[in-house]
């Protein structure tokens, strides 16, 4: 499925097609999977990224991969 969205044509030309289909993708990858809309792997698929990556993605941007705070971490690794 494609989704069509009007820009700028100078901003089109500064970025360049490629780079801003790149972006949408990637930041609204970032933001399914930040609202917990879908998986990781989900994620990384419509990013068009493999899951490392997209991992790396979520590091750059300050969203957590592992959703488990740190009372449950210990509970998990002192049983």
């Amino acid at each position: 499925m494609q989704i069509a969205i009007d820009l700028p044509n100078d901003f089109v030309m500064f970025q360049g097609e490629q780079a801003i289909q790149r972006d949408i993708r990637l930041t609204y990858a970032l933001w399914l999977f930040k609202a917990e809309l879908v998986t990781i792997a989900k994620a990384a698929q419509i990013a068009g990224l493999d899951i490392f990556d997209f991992m790396a993605a979520c590091k750059d941007n300050r969203i957590p991969v592992i959703a488990i705070d740190r009372a449950e971490l210990l509970a998990e690794l002192n049983s």
